[in-house]
């Protein structure tokens, strides 16, 4: 099946309907309580895998409260994901401690401050060969008021642009559809070259689906040729749509999420006095173990 090939309209209208049968439409239908993230019991994992497969997602709620950097990284294992991205800034482990930190190169960076992040999908700025394909979040500390998340299946987002103009999706594919400039740090050093790439590819061995994708945009420079740049705002108008395929809600303590990298935001945040917001997320390049599309639908 090549459902994301523009020339296969059979395969991707089959898989489309697969897609869109049952798709829950609330955010506690991807909810599920979990004793221990670090040793799921069977049904648990079960449970999980099964909303992965479907939403590329999953939440849990645990009753765990405690700094434990072994949380994502075991978490993660059990699903598959073991080739975490040491990304810049990440702590020693590759594990991201999301929070205001307001040290060195941090205060640069939205993720470490309390302002409120844009739709993205992590590592939208990695090489082609070290694309993000997994991505985990344990919540140790809420903030006080603020932080809420939105989520957005990307497969869902391809859909919708499809169905309203195939080109979208032709332009979001090209190669130089959007270019990533070089990052400098505070004493100047070039840090990261400039890239170029597509929104939406495909893998030629798996042919998953795979976005990058920011709407900030001082981290991006799109190509100055009007038809994409219809595309780009065919997504950006969908995005901030109201549609029953998103979801909304706040992530507390012990919960989480697993997900094969889909489109999220986050809302601007305040901290208590003492009690600092706390994340940590885990990037890496796998996917979750058995939502390959080839394994999903027939």
């Amino acid at each position: 099946m090549k459902p994301f090939d523009l020339d296969s309209d059979l395969d991707y209208q089959r898989w489309r309907e697969q897609k869109l049968e049952d798709y829950p439409q609330t955010l506690e239908e991807l909810l599920v309580e979990v004793k221990d993230p670090k040793n799921l019991s069977t049904s648990e994992y079960q449970a999980m895998h099964k909303i992965c497969q479907k939403t590329n997602m999953v939440l849990y709620v645990s009753p765990v409260a405690r700094e434990d950097k072994e949380i994502p990284s075991m978490l993660g294992a059990q699903f598959g994901l073991h080739r975490i991205n040491h990304n810049w800034l990440a702590d020693e482990d590759a594990i991201t401690s999301l929070t205001v930190n307001p040290e060195g190169d941090h205060p640069q960076y939205i993720p470490y401050t309390n302002r409120p992040i844009k739709w993205h999908t992590d590592g939208y700025y990695n090489k082609p060969d070290e694309q993000i394909n997994g991505l985990l979040l344990h919540c140790v500390q809420a903030a006080s008021e603020g932080g809420e998340n939105q989520l957005l299946d990307h497969e869902i987002a391809y859909i919708l642009l499809r169905d309203e103009n195939p080109e979208f999706i032709r332009q979001l594919m090209r190669p130089d559809a959007m270019t990533i400039p070089p990052r400098q740090g505070i004493e100047g050093e070039d840090q990261r070259l400039e890239s170029s790439g597509p929104v939406f590819s495909v893998d030629e061995k798996s042919g998953n689906l795979h976005m990058r994708y920011t709407a900030r945009t001082r981290s991006i420079l799109w190509k100055d040729d009007a038809v994409l740049l219809k595309a780009v705002a065919a997504l950006e108008n969908l995005l901030e749509a109201d549609l029953p395929w998103k979801y909304k809600g706040l992530l507390q303590t012990g919960m989480g999420l697993v997900s094969n990298n889909v489109l999220h935001d986050r809302s601007g945040f305040n901290d208590e006095a003492g009690k600092s917001r706390l994340l940590y997320r885990a990037r890496y390049f796998d996917r979750i173990s058995h939502t390959s599309i080839n394994e999903i639908y027939k």
